[in-house]
């Protein structure tokens, strides 16, 4: 299937915009794309009033006005560093108009002795002379109508001026195509919306504030534009891998039974919940895509184990992915124990394993003698052959995108997808991720977990914190000192931890351990090992402990400059203690001139440790690539719609995309054909490629 023509003007280069040379299209790349396109998704962050036309007596200074001049005289510079000077006046006075490093022939074009101009800018007075440097706007007194206008600001990069960006938006909005309705007419119509190609322009001239918001109803209705193309992928990716055929699992119940006997616990009823969704999901022809959510410590695990033993109970194997190897590592200490109790195998590869190990560990896999394999993205190599694959489950799924998954489970035979992680993501971000898959949620904490007491302590106390410790590892307990975030270098984040750990050494002696992003795997696994034996008091960190750390002695933990780090990532900080049944206290130290943005954030994580309740407040405060952390986020760039603002929009598109494939799964009525232009202008390419050509 081919882009539509109708398209191709949008998908040209800026190049074809008049006035747009080499030097301009690297500045628009730099700032908005290469393509006519991306310039229609940059839109206005400002607007400019030069509705203000003073006679020159009656201007008032550091206000825009357009004025209109007669021009006496140029005063070219001395010397280069001087401005050149050019003389104007009106009835009621006069000014100067300032250029700096211009051409004289250049000014003497647009401004000849004699003539009248209109010029708009900010004005200032030098030396008792009215002035305006650099006007953004010179035209002849016809023009008046399109220049004393509101005007658009937009953002820019360096070397890029309001007056030429402006100019190049203008072209570019001249190539819009009138395209068919993909809308839904009676929806359009309660809403007040606009057609496409009018929104758009509405958009681009904004006339107050008011136009600016994401609120408007133009800019409602692209960022439902594009949040409908976004929900239409992942539902017709979700459909053709429904349709995939996937293996009926029936699971052996005397196994199950067996698994549940030897957990060391009873479970939760969200656990029980989660395990009957999953089995009952595994005995269906269609393959299984299931998203389990559950809090730091709600015991994802024990659900994921047994939905191993159901595969292992049909004769398959299962995979667990791991986004770091100190987590596959601790999966296989925790499932090792549960299946070595009922005759199961468990092996672990990760990128550590080289030679007679590697290949023990790949022969294992490929006969079927392993019947739950853990490892990291060493697991997606081309020689790891699985004699019968028929379970993926992935951890910490937000670290992988929608490809990678599809990636792993095509190494078994339609094998069933279960995704598990431990960031409570608020409902809206769940169905742009996960739009594809169904979802079970733990919600509650295993029994026996102490809640944790959260206190904020201000950075000038941080000699009472240091007594405090002293006490609690008199009394045995174990502590985590967590580093500042420190802009976004890891190098940068290592010299805090480096520095804090030297004087903690000095403190407290021998017993305290550094763990940091930069060591050597077996560096930090002996690190770590050593801290939960005990052979360490304090373990002072990075944030590499926010994944998978599980050592229930640890009952303390320290963050400085907590007003650094979102919601999400302290909590997710937080919950590496409160995992035994001692009680655990968290201290969130911070700047005593935190602002009130950063202030709400540390109350709310001391008034709750419900990670749903944070989750939504988080992105309220950050927005989403913040919260899921963009770089890994798995979550799809969006240009026109806010995740966090158009929360609603997001609710009605992922119905909407539902019902227009239930009735049209191919796009092929008047509406899907036009729906599919929505799909190709967006660029969703995985979307397009599981539609026939129609």
């Amino acid at each position: 299937m081919t882009r539509p023509f109708i398209l191709d003007p949008l998908f040209q280069s800026t190049k074809v915009i008049p006035g747009v040379g080499p030097r301009l299209t690297k500045l628009l790349e730099r700032v908005a794309g290469a393509r006519v396109v991306d310039l229609l998704w940059h839109l206005p962050s400002g607007i400019i009033d030069r509705r203000y036309a003073p006679r020159i007596a009656e201007a008032q200074t550091g206000q825009i006005a357009t004025l209109t001049v007669t021009i006496d005289e140029h005063l070219p510079p001395k010397r280069q560093s001087l401005p050149y000077k050019i003389r104007c006046h009106d009835e009621t006075g006069a000014v100067d108009l300032i250029f700096f490093n211009v051409k004289g022939d250049y000014l003497e074009q647009q401004l000849p002795p004699g003539e009248q101009r209109l010029v708009s800018g900010k004005l200032e007075t030098y030396g008792g002379t009215m002035q305006m440097p650099h006007p953004d706007m010179i035209a002849s007194l016809a023009d008046r109508d399109s220049v004393e206008i509101i005007g658009p600001i937009y953002p820019l990069t360096a070397g890029l001026t309001h007056k030429v960006a402006s100019k190049i938006i203008r072209g570019a909005l001249t190539r819009i195509p009138e395209l068919e309705e993909w809308q839904d007419a009676t929806f359009l119509k309660q809403q007040k919306w606009s057609r496409w190609h009018e929104a758009l322009k509405i958009a681009h001239h904004p006339q107050s504030e008011e136009d600016l918001s994401p609120q408007h109803p133009a800019r409602q209705r692209l960022a439902y534009d594009e949040l409908l193309s976004n929900q239409l992928t992942i539902a017709l990716v979700r459909l053709q891998q429904k349709k995939d055929k996937g293996r009926v699992l029936e699971g052996d119940e005397a196994l199950h039974q067996k698994a549940l006997a030897a957990l060391p616990f009873e479970l939760t009823q969200s656990q029980k919940q989660a395990i009957d969704e999953i089995r009952s999901d595994m005995r269906l022809p269609s393959r299984m895509l299931r998203l389990l959510q559950g809090d730091v410590g709600s015991g994802k695990t024990a659900v994921a184990f047994m939905a191993m033993v159901h595969a292992a109970g049909s004769g398959g194997q299962s995979v667990l992915m791991a986004p770091t190897e100190i987590l596959a590592r601790q999966h296989e200490g925790t499932l090792s124990t549960f299946a070595s109790r009922i005759g199961l195998n468990v092996v672990t590869l990760t990128g550590r394993d080289k030679g007679k190990q590697r290949e023990r560990i790949l022969s294992m896999i490929a006969n079927g003698e392993a019947h739950i394999v853990i490892g990291t993205h060493a697991l997606f190599q081309e020689d790891v052959a699985f004699k019968g694959l028929a379970l993926v489950i992935i951890d910490e799924q937000h670290r992988f995108g929608v490809h990678q998954r599809l990636q792993l489970s095509e190494k078994g035979n339609m094998c069933d997808v279960l995704v598990m992680t431990a960031t409570p993501i608020p409902r809206t971000l769940t169905l742009t991720v996960y739009g594809d898959m169904d979802i079970s949620r733990l919600t509650e904490k295993p029994a026996g977990r102490q809640p944790v007491d959260t206190r904020l302590v201000t950075s000038e106390r941080v000699e009472e914190v240091m007594e405090a410790l002293q006490r609690k590892i008199n009394a045995n307990a174990r502590v985590y000192w967590v580093c500042p975030l420190v802009e976004e270098s890891e190098k940068l984040d290592l010299a805090a931890a480096e520095e804090r750990f030297l004087l903690m050494q000095q403190r407290f002696g021998p017993r305290v351990g550094l763990l940091h992003g930069r060591m050597k795997p077996h560096d930090k696994d002996a690190v770590m090992s050593a801290f939960a034996r005990g052979d360490l008091d304090i373990l002072v960190s990075t944030t590499v402990i926010e994944v998978g750390m599980d050592v229930p002695e640890a009952t303390v933990m320290v963050i400085e400059h907590a007003e650094r780090f979102g919601l999400s990532q302290l909590h997710q900080l937080r919950g590496r203690i409160g995992r035994g049944s001692e009680k655990s206290v968290c201290i969130l130290l911070y700047h005593p001139h935190t602002g009130a943005i950063a202030k709400k954030r540390l109350t709310t994580i001391r008034d709750t440790e419900d990670g749903f309740i944070i989750a939504d407040e988080d992105l309220k405060l950050r927005g989403a690539g913040e919260v899921l952390g963009t770089r890994q986020s798995g979550l799809p760039e969006f240009h026109l719609a806010h995740l966090e603002l158009h929360s609603a929009l997001v609710k009605i598109a992922f119905a909407d995309a539902r019902l227009i494939l239930d009735r049209d799964p191919h796009l092929l009525s008047p509406r899907g054909l036009a729906l599919r232009t929505l799909l190709y202008l967006f660029e969703r390419d995985t979307a397009i490629k599981y539609l026939r050509s129609g």
